[in-house]
């Protein structure tokens, strides 16, 4: 028997909801941890007084706030992303973030190997200015820059600063990059959404991403039921991009249904 999850809900689950409704709607749902978004149009978390409304909402509700998701693309560094990694930074401070969410050029073109890490080194000075960890998630599209967990894994160990960062396990982007290795011990962070189209896995977007249910093709039961037996023992959010979550009449059944589905499956 798998040791069961800890789950958290990741904005995206309901992007139109303000973050003090978005809060309510995961302590009802029993959430353990909770990713703010920087891209959810009105609610998204941009400035210090809603960050700071929602870090002490968050605490009354005992809900650990993981993370604000995501700096992007990371991995291009330059001015303008020191400067927007820095403001995420005092956000994540203000709300009681763990970390940012970080996320690679993801529009065909190259990064060099070099490239990121210099990236990787940079970011490293500001999130330990502010005492906070970075979650790195490789996007498993093909014109991703950084598709492989190995390759991220590998410039954290060539730049020393395996203390200060951590891979995203994405069920999806893993499934996406066709990726067979799993790293749980180097795993801070995993995100669980299903695809139930009929698409090849290369052609996926994130408008496909659904929740985890037993259509799903991504082998998320699977995915879990690996990192777990491993000794993974962190949060697990869910993630679904698709406007069918987003429309559906009752979204906190939904994702209820959901949670037992994952929980029935990795117990049998």
């Amino acid at each position: 028997m798998s040791t069961l999850p800890k789950f958290g809900l990741n904005h995206m689950v309901c992007p139109t909801y303000s973050l003090k409704d978005f809060l309510m709607f995961s302590s009802q749902l029993g959430a353990q941890t909770v990713e703010f978004r920087n891209d959810v149009g009105d609610n998204s978390l941009t400035d210090l007084a809603s960050a700071q409304m929602a870090g002490q909402l968050a605490k009354e509700l005992n809900i650990k706030v993981l993370s604000i998701n995501a700096l992007y693309p990371f991995n291009v560094w330059n001015d303008e992303r020191a400067q927007q990694a820095r403001e995420m930074a005092e956000l994540a401070k203000a709300v009681k973030a763990e970390g940012l969410v970080v996320c690679p050029l993801n529009d065909g073109n190259e990064v060099s190997f070099d490239d990121l890490k210099y990236a990787l080194s940079e970011l490293a000075k500001i999130l330990e200015e502010f005492n906070l960890k970075g979650f790195i998630e490789p996007l498993g599209f093909p014109i991703s820059s950084l598709r492989s967990k190995r390759v991220a894994l590998e410039a954290i160990d060539a730049i020393g600063q395996q203390d200060r960062f951590s891979l995203v396990h994405d069920t999806f982007h893993h499934k996406g990059a066709g990726e067979e290795e799993f790293f749980p011990e180097r795993t801070g962070l995993i995100h669980i959404s299903g695809l139930e189209d009929d698409i090849a896995f290369n052609d996926m977007l994130d408008g496909d991403r659904v929740l985890v249910g037993p259509k799903d093709r991504l082998d998320n039961i699977e995915q879990l039921r690996t990192l777990l037996a491993a000794g993974y023992s962190g949060p697990v959010s869910f993630e679904p991009f698709s406007k069918k979550v987003w429309d559906l009449p009752n979204p906190k059944q939904a994702v209820q249904d959901s949670i037992d589905f994952v929980n029935q499956s990795l117990t049998q």
